[in-house]
């Protein structure tokens, strides 16, 4: 990809705090308008990443950029293309929300009038308008994420980056956080994001990288991830424990393949490189030879299964 093309791009990031090694030069390259994920356990480094991206803490070698601009020479400049999300909100609860959002605009060296005029876009934006005169600490805790990210967004930054952005909310403050994140990067926004939330990122990614030992071992999108621990898998269950052995001898003849039995589940279980196909064809014959089943489908791999798997590849 051509380098104008990217809005974030490091090369042998490396950074140290004492005798911990946090990154081993860390690669990324992020084209503009998407959302990537950073990935990892717990110390991985995925918070060092961004605050180095964000200028809040310098590397000890190798190179970084964002929205064109090189982090360590040119700090200014990237401090006037980003907005950043932390772990914790940065609203006060003592102002309404459009009062939040005319402050943080006039510490941003708009006029008054301007950032009055900014302030109700982001409110119409994300969908605060109605609660525009209340204070933050009535809103849910989605909406409360919500006008964090609508306070990133002051001066429509290039790149906005986002720690863990829905740490905490529940399963309906989650979903309007990540509708935010979509409309952001439809706009053209750039997202770097920091999660420990797999179906998060499975939502919101277009590609991942998967970090530990403050190194970015693997990046692919979601679905690739998923496919590097196996092809999705063909499950039939039945309802006699006596059938099973005949129908795993069906599922292997028709299949080619080499069938997993589970006694104790009543299930058999085959790795299918076509899966639409095969479920066709043994659904097919179990039913010209009417055999009675309980379930039968697809199962693909998920995120947190390739998670998993790749990072205790990364540890061995």
């Amino acid at each position: 990809m051509n380098p104008s093309e990217l809005t974030v791009r490091t090369r042998g990031l490396t950074k140290r705090y004492g005798a911990k090694l946090a990154l081993d030069g860390v690669d990324l390259s992020v084209p503009r308008g998407t959302v990537h994920g950073l990935l990892g356990p717990n110390g991985a480094g995925k918070t060092t990443t961004v605050r180095i991206l964000a200028t809040l803490t310098r590397s000890d070698a190798g190179e970084a950029s964002v929205a064109g601009y090189d982090v360590r020479t040119q700090p200014r400049q990237v401090r006037s293309s980003i907005g950043l999300v932390g772990q914790q909100t940065a609203i006060d609860d003592k102002l309404s929300a459009r009062q939040n959002l005319t402050t943080f605009g006039r510490l941003f060296r708009l006029d008054r009038a301007s950032a009055r005029r900014r302030a109700d876009e982001l409110l119409e934006i994300f969908g605060l308008q109605e609660s525009s005169g209340r204070s933050p600490k009535t809103f849910s805790g989605g909406m409360r994420r919500r006008l964090d990210l609508a306070a990133s967004m002051i001066l429509a930054p290039a790149v906005l980056f986002l720690d863990e952005p829905t740490t905490g909310l529940d399963p309906a403050g989650r979903r309007e956080v990540w509708q935010a994140v979509r409309e952001l990067a439809a706009q053209g926004t750039t997202v770097l994001m920091t999660t420990h939330y797999l179906d998060e990122a499975d939502q919101l990614c277009d590609r991942i990288s998967v970090i530990d030992h403050g190194r970015n071992f693997i990046e692919d999108t979601p679905a690739g991830l998923k496919r590097r621990i196996g092809d999705e898998r063909l499950e039939v269950a039945v309802a006699d424990p006596d059938a099973l052995s005949g129908v795993a001898d069906l599922v292997a003849g028709v299949t080619g393949l080499e069938v997993t039995v589970d006694r104790e589940a009543g299930r058999t279980s085959v790795a299918v490189p076509d899966g639409v196909a095969a479920l066709t064809a043994v659904a097919s014959r179990i039913q010209a030879e009417q055999i009675e089943i309980s379930d039968i489908g697809l199962r693909r791999p998920t995120l947190d299964e390739a998670f998993l798997h790749l990072t205790s590849e990364a540890t061995r």
